[in-house]
């Protein structure tokens, strides 16, 4: 009879739980906080420990999705290496469909 649990075991789920909340996605936790607070008018504000995983994972999101865009006109301009031009010509609309 086939067992009833699907993935890998609960030791290895753990693991990759831990390395997500340790900033898998590239952007430190401490770097989103300061750039979070930037932004607060008040000083006191707290972030929690989920939101900051969250955001660093929208900025994850949101910067590959800005490379793949700058690739793709860069391409379609028939070039091999992608500048600030391309990246430029598509933020208007990522930070649209943001």
């Amino acid at each position: 009879m086939p067992s009833a649990i699907v993935g890998p075991p609960l030791p290895q789920r753990r693991c990759r739980m831990e390395k997500r909340e340790e900033g898998a996605s590239g952007f430190r936790k401490e770097t989103v906080n300061k750039i979070l607070h930037l932004h607060f008018k008040d000083d006191k504000t707290r972030v929690s420990s989920d939101a900051l995983l969250l955001m660093a994972e929208m900025l994850n999101v949101f910067v590959r999705e800005a490379a793949a865009r700058s690739t793709r006109q860069a391409q379609a301009e028939d070039l091999d290496k992608v500048d600030i031009e391309h990246v430029e010509k598509v933020l208007p609309q990522l930070l649209l469909d943001f």
